[in-house]
């Protein structure tokens, strides 16, 4: 049974495939898996039912002493990079994996619908013009307001700056997930996965990337062909 809640992997860039009529269809190139169970985790125990898993060996001095002993309970060889937890289904039973099998991206296949999740590219500290896409004043005539914030708040009522106000502030850095990216091709010998569209992150970033929890209607008519 494969895991129905996704897989581990990176970003390696954009490129793009050519349908059967034709068409041109941009596409993220990710690589998925393969993932192996760390732990598991129970109703009975732990609240929830989920699964662990992780993606890719790291060095031995990058763990420190707690990570290193989850790793020799479970019995596996060495540290892994990226760990998560992946919540299971209510239809799923987390007696259906075990510590130490390996996931891998043939549980997708063309057609799918697929949310990714990843971090946004960082811009650093920003203006109100870039962060927040404000106007500015006028470019001209003796203008000497461009891009500067302006008012914030009255300074009789309410004499303050009310809280969750836009400002200047750091941008980008931020957990962004996109829903219901469509699987165009899956390479399971190279453990690629292409999705259709952009996903957010740089290349080379980890993401997840699991079965589409808010496909509508409309799209689960148009996978089944109806």
């Amino acid at each position: 049974m494969a895991m129905k809640e996704g897989l581990l992997g990176r970003k390696r860039g954009m490129t793009q495939v050519f349908a059967e009529d034709g068409s041109r269809i941009p596409v993220t190139v990710l690589e998925a898996g393969p993932c192996t169970v760390v732990g598991l985790r129970t109703k009975a125990t732990h609240g929830y039912d989920a699964v662990q898993i992780g993606f890719e060996p790291a060095r031995k001095k990058h763990a420190n002493k707690p990570m290193t002993g989850v790793y020799k309970k479970a019995g596996l060889p060495g540290p892994l990079r990226a760990l998560r937890e992946m919540r299971l289904q209510k239809t799923e039973a987390v007696s259906a994996y075990q510590v130490g099998q390996q996931l891998t991206v043939e549980m997708f296949a063309p057609g799918d619908l697929v949310d990714v999740v990843g971090v946004s590219k960082g811009k650093g500290f920003q203006g109100g013009v870039k962060r927040h896409g404000w106007s500015g004043g006028d470019a001209t005539h003796g203008s000497m307001f461009h891009r500067a914030p302006g008012s914030i708040g009255a300074s009789s009522d309410p004499s303050r700056v009310w809280p969750g106000h836009r400002l200047p502030g750091r941008m980008g850095g931020d957990r962004r997930t996109i829903l219901n990216l469509a699987v165009v091709r899956v390479i399971p010998e190279r453990n690629l996965l292409l999705v259709r569209g952009a996903v957010p992150g740089a290349r080379g970033g980890v993401v997840v990337v699991r079965k589409s929890v808010k496909e509508t209607k409309a799209q689960q008519r148009a996978r089944e062909g109806k």
